[in-house]
């Protein structure tokens, strides 16, 4: 029978080594730690705070290229929502999980090493709760480990994952609540969209007048759906998250201004935000756009556009979903001076 709080003793026995050694002696590829030569089925990752976490091996892809080039991060307009700062993924098989011990006695700062090897020995060589390592079962699952979102690092929650590695076989599915799903992975991807910035096109540019009308639109063809898709390789785990504009918000950061429409929320009708400025269209009302009342004097205005993107999620092994609408804007300088009458 396994004794109780075992597990508990493991973790916080390796937290008092991180409490006392620099991080740097158990880094993966650090001093005395294991080699950073592995191959495409194994993870690398390192001890820290207490935790043996490894570097996440989930891919993504944008709308089938490789390597997302973020122009800025979406922000959830649900507060209370953001995406998973970690997760547990198969991470270690059997003689990975003994090598990297054999590895970690090998640092002889203070004998610290030897006793993380004592510490790990205890709790998957002498059988509580495993025995030898599960070398008997190389090739039947998997050692799941933490891994931690690149994109939210320095997330308090990224401290959650705080169990030692667990055994799955490889025809179970873990009953952990935070091993890594589909929905996990859409999650992720939610980070990873790589959103076009928001730059409007305004008429007059640059500079208008105390209340004409000024014309807001964005450019149809860098305003349109936008996938990535999340998996982790060697497995059926993935999600494919897509993100679709659905309208334009305008702060004219002025009380003294009047948006088109009233509510300053411009939608998309035919696959476009707002209508470009034409010659013939000076006494119409613009679909999108602004109306100073008031001169910014020697400064200027900060308008910030908003553009609100619906995210959504499928996978081919469940029904997916909706995730949080997101935001994504940016600020523009814009001078507003007195229209100059001459009398004569």
């Amino acid at each position: 029978m396994r004794p109780r709080g075992t597990t508990k003793l493991a973790a916080i026995a390796l937290a008092a080594v991180v409490t006392a050694v620099p991080a740097t002696a158990y880094a993966a590829g650090g001093e005395g730690g294991p080699k950073n030569q592995r191959d495409s089925s194994s993870s690398q990752g390192g001890l820290q705070n207490g935790k043996i976490n490894v570097e996440t091996r989930v891919q993504t892809k944008v709308n089938g290229s490789s390597g997302p080039a973020k122009a800025g991060k979406l922000s959830s307009v649900d507060g209370d929502w953001t995406p998973p700062a970690c997760w547990y993924e198969p991470a270690f098989s059997p003689k990975e999980i003994e090598s990297r011990v054999k590895a970690w006695r090998k640092v002889k700062f203070f004998g610290i090493g030897d006793f993380v090897g004592d510490v790990f020995d205890a709790y998957y060589k002498d059988g509580d709760p495993y025995k030898d390592y599960n070398l008997d079962k190389q090739g039947e699952g998997m050692f799941w480990a933490a891994a931690v979102n690149p994109n939210r690092k320095d997330d308090p929650e990224a401290n959650s994952c705080d169990k030692l590695p667990f055994w799955v076989p490889e025809t179970e599915t873990p009953k952990e609540p935070q091993a890594v799903t589909p929905k996990i992975l859409a999650e992720y991807a939610y980070d990873e969209l790589p959103l076009p910035k928001t730059e409007i096109t305004m008429a007059p540019e640059g500079e208008t007048k105390v209340n004409l009308p000024t014309w807001i639109w964005l450019d149809k063809a860098r305003f349109k759906k936008v996938s990535v898709t999340a998996s982790l390789p060697d497995t059926n785990i993935s999600a494919t998250t897509t993100a679709e504009p659905v309208s334009l918000k305008i702060n004219p950061g002025t009380k003294d201004a009047t948006t088109y429409p009233a509510s300053g929320e411009c939608p998309i009708v035919d696959g476009r935000i707002g209508e470009p400025w034409a010659k013939g269209k000076s006494k119409k009302t613009p679909p999108c756009g602004v109306k100073y009342l008031r001169s910014s004097g020697d400064g200027s205005y900060k308008l910030n556009a908003t553009v609100t993107w619906k995210i959504t999620w499928t996978s081919t092994t469940e029904p997916g979903g909706r995730l949080p609408d997101g935001e994504f804007g940016a600020d523009q300088n814009v001078v507003v001076k007195e229209i100059q009458s001459i009398n004569r």
